[in-house]
Parts: C-alpha cells; structure tokens; sequence
C-alpha cells in the first residue's frame, strides 16, 4: 500500500501545475462473464483513457495514477512513452509537459473482490454477473488512469461495452447505444472519486420527479435475485420528498439530470453519493420483517446521500483536511430532512441515541482528532471516515443551528452554494459566508468546536433549601478543551400517576468551568435534572446523585422519548467510562427496557447490554449476567405485542444472549415449528439469527447449516452460512477460519467480514486465545499487502480484544514498540484497538468493586 499512497504536498504541488479539461473512458466488461479463470493473475478488462490537461509550467514533470496488472501502451502528445519506464504499478511519470497535453492510457485493469475499483460479483443463486464501481477516496486509479485527488475536477465521458443483456449506467444518461457498446454524456465538472459505472443483468425500476419546469429522471436499480423483496416505491417516496426538501431549502435546482440509485452486493459502505448514479449497500433491501427503525436507517442514508449532491459533489472540499465540509453537513441534513419532511419525525431521538454514541466513542480514542483533521495522505483519508468526521460533526452543526439561526444558516447554505458551485473549497469559505450572513465571529467558534478535539462532560450541582426549593442550579463543565456550550436545562418531577415529567426549563450559554443557571432558582426541587435537555450541544452528559437514583427506580416512567433517549445515551457512558458498574446498566435495562416505545433506542439498549456483559462485567459476572439478560429477553418476547416490531426486535434479542440448554431447545423449536410464540413469524433472517448462537453454543453442526443453506441458496444465505461456520466452538474450526483470512486472499470482502464476524465469539476466549501471538506476527504482512479495506477489516476485526488482561495490553506495546516506523494508519489502528481493550479493563474493575 505504501507504493499506491498518495501525499496531501504531492497534490497540492500537482494541483497548482494543472488543470483537467475533460476525461474519455473507454471501458471493455465483456471478460466479466468469461467461463474460464486466467492461468495466473487476476480477471483483467480493457481500460483506455483520454485525458486533456494543461500545464502551468511547460517543460515540467508530473504524474498520472493508475493501478493495473498492466499497461498496453501510453503516449503523451503523440509520443509514445515505454510502460515498463513511466509505469511502477501505482503511477505513471509524465515528463516534458506542453501548456496543453492529451495523454491515452491503454491498460488492462483488474476487478475487484475487495469492493474498491470495479467490484466484480457472481450472484451464488444464478450465476450472474454483476458489477459496480467504488472509489472513495482514490480507488477510481484501478479502473482508469487519471490524476487522483478531489480538486482536479473535470467533466468525464464514459463508453462502456458490456456483454450481451447487460444494463449498464454511469453518471450521465445514455446518449447512444451501439450493438453492445453504450456512450454516456458528459458529466458536469466533477471530482474522480465520485465517477460510477454500474453493468450486469440488474432489475431496473423508473419513475420521475417533476417540481416546475424541472424534471428528474428517476431509476431505482437491484440484483434479480433480489426484486421480488424490493419495495422500490418507498425508495422513490424518500427520494420525492428529499427533492421537494433541498430545492426548498437550497434554491440550487439538482445540478446533475437523472437520479440513479443501485443497491449492489458485498459494499463496504452504506452508500456512497456518485451524482446522478448513488450506490447503496443491498442490505438495504429487505428479505424478511424488519422494525421501522431499519426502514429510518435507509431513509436517512438516501437523504443523507441526496444531501452530496449540494454539498461534496456541487461543492467539493480541496483535500481531505475537510471532509466534514461534506459529511458533517450530509450527516445533520440526513436527520433533519427526515424530520422535516418524512414520516419519520423522531429522527432527532435516533440522532442521539445512536449516531452520537459513534461520535463519543471515536472522540476518546487516542486517534480522536479535531473536526477539520490534519489528513497527511490517503491512508489518513481512508481512516479519517469516522465518528468525528460524520456524527460529531453533524451535532456540531446542529449546535451552530441554534447558534447562528436556522434561516442564517440555511441562507449561508445557499450563498456557499452559488459562490462555489462545481469548484472546491476549504474551511474559511464556509465560514466567511456564514459570518456574513450571522453577523457572528464564526473565528473563535470555529477555533472552539472545529479545529480541537475531545468531548466535555456537563454535570449539575443543585443546591436547595430546607422547603424544598433550588437556592442554586449550576452546571459543571470538564474536558481537556472547555468550549462553549448552549444548553437546555430540565427539571422532571414524579406526576400522580408516576410518569416523569418536565415541569421547568431554561437554556444558558455554559462556559468555563462552572455556569449558574439563575433562571432555575426559587424552582420546586426536581427529582431529576437533565442538561442538555433537546440535545442542543454536543457533551456527555452526567448527573447530581438524587438524579441517578430517580433514574434507577423510574427510567422507565420519562414521557418524552429524547428526554429518554439522553438518559440511556449518558448512563451508557458512565458505565463506558468506568463510572458505573456493568452489572447496574444490565439492572436498569432489565428494569426499564420493556417499557421502552422507540424500537431504535431499544435495539441500541440491547447490543449495549451485550457489550456490558461480554466487554465489560467482571469475568466471574458474566455467566450470571448473560443468564438475566437472556431471561429477561424471554419473558419480554412473551409479553410483547403479537407481531408487532417489538416482538421481533426481543426475538433478536433472545437469541443473541441465549445462555442455557432450555433457551437452545426454545430456538431449535422455534426453528423446527415445534415451539411457537404467538405472532412471531420466524422468517429467513430469523432463523439465520437463531442458527448463529446455536452454532457458537455447538448446538447444531455443519450438516445443519449446509442444509440450511440449500434452504436459502443466496448471497445473503451464504454469508450468513460462513458467520456460523466459523462460529462453532472447535479449535480446528478456528484454525480454517484464520488461514482463510490471514493466509489466503481468495475470500472477497463480504466473506472476509463474515468470517471475522463469526470466528469473533464472545463465549470463546479460550479457543481464540493462541492467536494473539500470530496476530501481532501477521498484521504488518497483511497492511502491506492486502488492499486498505481488508487491511482494516483484518486488522481491527481479528485484535485479541477478547483476551481481556494485562497481558494483551502489554503485547499490544511490546509491538508498537517495534514498529515505531509501521505505516501510521495501521499504528493507528492497533492504538484504537488497544484503547478499547484498556477501557474495558477499567469497566472491569469498576464492576469487580461493586460485586
């Protein structure tokens, strides 16, 4: 990887020396469905490339970047440069440069089974072919030559010959089609990571939004084995309702013809926003009951990708320093967008709940880094797509919201827009149009919640006399970097029937070390105080001891869902941060869980509960704790609503935590008919979630999932397949599991995570136990020679966090020790990894004290 890295003064240097006119690609996919494997090498196709480009210096030198098995042939301004001289496998020197150049690249590119560059899939269920292109941030260099980097922008044209009854599309519409070669029109100005092409015998649906004169083109794009599960007319719904929304709000029209938007097999992301041509991950289309909080998650991600086209792909950050220019900014409009004009108007309590969890977790990594990152190279760039980067940064944007005016914001929005459109931007220009339009000093603001990292924790301290009445509220700000925070402050109170309710509220600007809130005084005393009440600020949030105490007896009886969700979100970091005893969450789950009516926080609250348990109770607890957990997921699935989401979302529960002989036996007849709960309709995905523990328990063998698979003769059913194999309890079973990652690259992306997912099991420690030594002996072969997504996968994924001790810990330094001059991101990575470990060493002895 280090040969095909990419430096942050390297592309500024060429930036500065050219200037893209425009791209041919020329594109050849008919290898994709030859029968035969190559004799030696990968599976190649045709790639030919046009570039016209000036130079500011004539004479100069640069380089184009391309990574190939091979390259034909290259010539520059009509001179044929020799391949095997201008081209290392990573990029190709250009020397003697014209003031306007045309350089053709003939190359045989290869396919991908990683998901980067052309992903090459075969559909296990019919034999298709089927194809599709991911770049983010440099990976459109394995399928064209180009000159990788956000600000050399240029309009492309792409003609794609694909084989016999394929559909293909790219970013343009079709302009022609010959036999089986298609022309694509030419894109407006944009950036190389966000190019698409898409090609296979894909089911295709059309539909079209209209709002005055403007008419888009709409297609919603999946495998065949997948149409008869694809409610594309919910996709479009979402869709028209994003439009109607950002044309409203932005006054910029959708700059770029048709909307396209595919879900494609083995994706490493949710969704990446390639203008007129978004990809998706298939798992957005559902094959069995899912809860609406699963149907919020994929609206968020088409509003959030919607989002791109103003801001990332109109308006494209200059280097990778700003990626929260654009996902910051897509990951606040995803949320608001769903709030503002879908069904789906609680999207601020999923905000909460879940996205910032992500946020907290990232911003108390020793990799935690401000909003606008220090990003050195593409390496830092792949990594730097994190919590900070996209939950943090929306909830700060949420924070700037209340601070500069909704209609400020949105009108620096549209200025920002039009000042900017198709060029590329850094930090100050967002800025400047913001101060301009707020009248704010956006400078300090900016220094304050963009440019330092690290999260603050706000604590109240009540003081109240002997009637009964608040003589002071003050909240109690610490962290490393303290910043200015506007907050809701709430006061809840016991009403007759025993809900928790507000009944006083008051928002302060808290700065410095400690703010009174003086409009709460000569208040009834509360039994509870919530800061950041509404979730205006970013901040963890943390409770007087009279509050805690309400929270442990009535959680449960607090009315309004945000209010709750911050509840839950903060006692999870307390019990995080080793302030709170693992086995006191899992009380507070099994006491108030139930009562819990948004089925978003309360499949959060339950993989919480797990991590509690397998992370982060003392190890003599956690076959207790696994025991409640698991009876109070029975007795809850008992009592929820027949059929309803609940029902399901306890029924996922249950089997995760299984624990005894009787709940296997309740799952083995649940899956064989013979036990039955009352509406719950064990489907497809269900019963591979109630194959996985039965596997890891050694419940059921390999003849079972075989013939579970003949069952479900999918892609989907083949990844869940090779989870639960290499979940079952055998140290042979480990053994494959572990040479079929880390010693052979055969496994693509999709089967990689699937393998990692399931040799990973919380109940056997001792069985992953021996591969803590060849871990640390492995991971820098496989950084370098792996592709940057499986290094990541393998690296992260197979890290003994599992074996919880000192011991791990003190591996983990002796190899950083080692590899002082290791690759930073993978450094990184380890760092991270060894984070977690420490912490929940920490939550481990906070429980080991209280039991």
């Amino acid at each position: 990887m280090p040969g095909e890295n990419l430096s942050r003064d390297e592309a500024r240097e060429r930036a500065e020396l050219l200037s893209v006119d425009g791209y041919e690609v020329v594109l050849d996919l008919r290898s994709a469905v030859d029968e035969a494997e190559p004799a030696d090498g990968p599976r190649t196709f045709r790639s030919v490339t046009t570039v016209r480009f000036r130079a500011a210096a004539p004479g100069a030198s640069s380089f184009a970047d391309l990574i190939a098995p091979s390259v034909n042939s290259v010539t520059l301004n009509g001179r044929e440069l020799d391949p095997a001289v201008v081209f290392d496998g990573a990029r190709i020197a250009l020397d003697g440069l014209a003031s306007e150049n045309v350089l053709v690249v003939d190359a045989d590119c290869a396919y991908s089974r990683t998901g980067e560059g052309m992903h090459r899939f075969v559909d296990p269920e019919d034999g298709e072919v089927y194809l599709y292109t991911q770049y983010e941030p440099a990976d459109a260099r394995r399928v064209y030559a180009n000159f990788e980097q956000p600000d050399l922008k240029a309009p492309y044209r792409f003609e794609v010959t694909a084989p016999e009854g394929w559909q293909v599309w790219s970013n343009g519409v079709e302009e022609s089609r010959e036999g089986q070669t298609r022309r694509f029109a030419e894109t407006a100005p944009i950036s190389t990571y966000i190019t698409c092409v898409v090609a296979g015998p894909y089911h295709y649906v059309t539909d079209s939004y209209t709002r005055g004169d403007l008419t888009i083109p709409l297609g919603a794009i999946c495998r065949k084995g997948l149409a008869k599960h694809f409610d594309a007319d919910e996709v479009f719904l979402v869709t028209k309702q994003g439009f109607d929304l950002f044309h409203e709000i932005f006054d910029y029209p959708y700059p770029f013809g048709k909307y396209d938007q595919a879900f494609v097999p083995e994706y490493n992301l949710g969704a990446m926003e390639n203008p007129g041509m978004v990809t998706f991950r298939e798992e957005y289309i559902f094959r069995g009951k899912v809860t609406q909080a699963s149907y919020e998650r994929r609206a968020n991600t088409i509003l959030h990708e919607m989002a791109h086209m103003w801001f990332g792909d109109l308006v494209t950050m200059k280097w990778w320093d700003d990626l929260w220019l654009k996902e910051s900014f897509a990951d606040f409009m995803g949320s608001f967008a769903l709030v503002e004009a879908t069904r789906f108007d609680q999207a601020w309590v999923t905000f909460a709940n879940s996205r910032k969890a992500w946020a907290y977790r990232a911003d108390q990594l020793p990799s935690t880094h401000p909003i606008t990152a220090d990003i050195r190279d593409l390496e830092d760039a792949k990594l730097n797509f994190d919590g900070i980067t996209y939950a943090k940064g929306a909830a700060v944007l949420k924070q700037l919201v209340a601070y500069v005016g909704r209609d400020a914001f949105l009108e620096g929005a549209r200025r920002y827009f039009k000042a900017n459109a198709y060029g590329n931007t850094t930090l100050d220009d967002l800025l400047s149009v913001l101060a301009e339009v707020s009248g704010r000093d956006m400078a300090e603001w900016s220094r304050a919640w963009l440019q330092t990292a690290g999260v603050n924790a706000l604590t109240p301290v009540v003081t109240c006399d002997a009637g009964g009445r608040v003589t002071e509220l003050a909240v109690v700000q610490d962290g490393a970097e303290l910043r200015p925070h506007r907050v809701a402050v709430g006061l809840y109170r016991l009403d007759p029937d025993g809900a928790l309710v507000r009944y006083a509220r008051a928002e302060a600007d808290v700065a410095g070390v400690r703010t009174v809130v003086g409009e709460l005084t000569g208040q009834e005393k509360p039994a509870l105080v919530l800061v950041n009440d509404e979730d205006l600020t970013y901040c963890k949030i943390r409770f007087d001891e009279a509050s805690l105490a309400t929270l442990r007896s009535h959680l449960g009886s607090v009315t309004d869902p945000l209010s709750r969700a911050l509840c839950w979100s903060a006692l999870w970091n307390l019990t995080r941060d080793g302030l709170m005893p693992a086995r006191d969450f899992v009380s507070l789950v099994v006491a108030h869980a139930g009562r819990e009516t948004d089925v978003g926080v309360l499949q959060m609250l339950h993989a919480q509960a797990l991590t509690a348990v397998s992370r982060y109770a003392a190890p003599d607890w956690r076959e207790q704790g696994g025991k409640v957990l698991a009876a109070c997921a029975l007795q809850e699935l008992r009592f929820a609503e027949p059929g309803s989401e609940h029902q399901l979302t306890w029924a996922r529960f249950f089997a995760a935590g299984a624990a005894t002989e009787g709940d296997f036996q309740l799952l083995l007849g649940l899956l064989e008919g013979s036990a039955r709960i009352d509406g719950l309709e064990v489907d497809q995905e269900l019963r591979w979630d109630f194959l996985l523990p039965l596997a890891a328990h050694g419940a059921i063998g390999e003849e079972v999932l075989a013939a579970e698979l003949a069952r479900d003769d999918t892609a989907s059913g083949k990844r869940h397949q090779v989870r639960c194999l290499a979940a079952r309890p055998s140290a042979a079973v480990k053994d494959q599991a572990w040479a079929a990652v880390v010693e052979s690259d055969a496994l693509s992306n999709a089967l990689v995570e699937a393998t990692i997912a399931g040799m990973q099991q919380s109940s056997q420690r001792g069985l992953l136990a021996p591969y803590t030594e060849p871990y640390f002996a492995v991971i820098e072969r496989i950084w370098a020679d792996r592709s940057i997504q499986i290094g990541m996968d393998v690296v992260r994924g197979l890290y003994p966090s599992l074996q919880d001790s000192q011991a791990t810990l003190d591996a983990t330094d002796a190899w950083l020790a080692a590899h002082e001059s290791a690759a930073p991101a993978l450094r990184r990575l380890v760092l991270e990894s060894r984070d977690d470990l420490a912490r929940a060493l920490r939550a481990q002895a906070c429980d080991v004290a209280a039991g």
